[in-house]
């Protein structure tokens, strides 16, 4: 069949939407027609070079759609079904899955390549050339075909354009304050960049009990939109924000730290471990370039006051578990999706909403694709 997506065809280049054709799912895959997609910041490193470019690519991973028709051997969804994708899809039975970490499930790991994870080759093809697939769904399309672990069904009555939210950002930044950081009741917790992904990790922290939520971030809009969600300061800077954390925790500092900007720099740890108590825990969930090697921080203040730095992928979740979580969460009003959705645009216009991220304008952007 034909469809419509959004490709990149070179690194530095813009999302060109054009025809795209489909082979039919094969064993245990299935045909998605996509309805919205949040445009994601982990798109954009491959433009960038942030990330390293393996040629033409659909692009999206932050999906909700409808299946439309299932391959052989399919057992968890039928024809009909609402699913919301899972940009790492889990196996459920290598030794990361059977102990909790889906996020690190030894199939999830093929992302990179782009294939299909069953045989390694391409359903999407344009110009005659097969078209790699990001995080093994594109999601930047009207159709796609994935394996059946890269969709999770969800009820048949919630919102697409905000379900899809849960896909990746949401899940990375509740996750990656919940699970990874663990916070705690009555402690106090630092979120550097509050977009998408920080936007939810403040809302994770809020949910968990944190006392104080200081929001970094510097574009105002976005320090505004973070109180919402459950801030209780903000500040422009890493720089302005130790001074008011060391004011009002008496010096002591913030037991959580999550690294949620656009991209990282180590040259920044430093600084960004500085924020952090004795016994604190550092969580970098956010991209760093993928040349980087070089980090500057004191190995002595990390040796002497017990502090912790660790990663933190897909917020440490468990996406067959925590999708349907968040979306009660969401039905129940402790989870505000509404207001991380900042405008919508069609499919043609995915190079103005990027642009929108860039300039600070969007919480989430979201592609409507129906």
């Amino acid at each position: 069949m034909q469809t419509e997506a959004a490709v990149l065809w070179e690194s530095g280049g813009k999302w060109e939407v054009g025809p795209v054709e489909l082979d039919s799912p094969k064993n245990q895959e299935v045909l998605i027609r996509l309805v919205a997609s949040g445009l994601c910041h982990s798109d954009e490193h491959f433009l960038t070079g942030d990330m390293p470019f393996l040629g033409p690519m659909v692009g999206g991973h932050e999906g909700a759609g409808v299946v439309e028709e299932v391959g052989p051997g399919v057992t968890t969804l039928k024809p009909g079904d609402h699913v919301v994708t899972s940009f790492l899809p889990p196996c459920g039975h290598c030794p990361s899955c059977i102990t909790g970490h889906q996020n690190l499930c030894d199939m999830g790991m093929h992302i990179a390549d782009g294939w299909q994870v069953t045989d390694k080759t391409a359903r999407h093809h344009a110009r005659g050339i097969d078209l790699r697939l990001f995080c093994m769904v594109g999601t930047f399309a009207r159709h796609t075909i994935g394996h059946e672990r890269s969709f999770i069904k969800i009820d048949d009555d919630l919102p697409l354009d905000r379900a899809c939210l849960v896909a990746c950002g949401v899940s990375t930044g509740w996750g990656s304050a919940v699970h990874r950081a663990q916070v705690q009741p009555g402690e106090n917790v630092a979120v550097i960049g509050v977009g998408g992904v920080g936007s939810a990790a403040v809302q994770g922290a809020h949910i968990a009990g944190a006392r104080r939520i200081f929001a970094i971030d510097p574009v105002e809009f976005k320090r505004e939109q973070a109180m919402r969600f459950g801030a209780t300061h903000t500040a422009s800077s890493i720089e302005e924000a130790f001074a008011l954390i060391q004011e009002l925790t008496s010096g002591r500092m913030c037991n959580r730290v999550i690294c949620t900007m656009s991209v990282g720099h180590g040259e920044w740890m430093g600084a960004i471990m500085a924020l952090t108590a004795k016994r604190g825990r550092v969580v970098v969930t956010n991209v760093h370039p993928w040349t980087e090697t070089d980090v500057k921080m004191s190995m002595l203040d990390l040796l002497t006051m017990e502090k912790e730095l660790v990663g933190s992928i897909f917020g440490s979740s468990n996406p067959e578990q925590d999708v349907p979580r968040l979306l009660g969460l969401y039905r129940d009003g402790l989870l505000n999706l509404d207001d991380m959705v900042t405008r919508t645009y069609p499919l043609h216009e995915i190079n103005d909403g990027y642009q929108d991220m860039r300039e600070g304008r969007n919480i989430r952007g979201v592609l409507l694709l129906e």
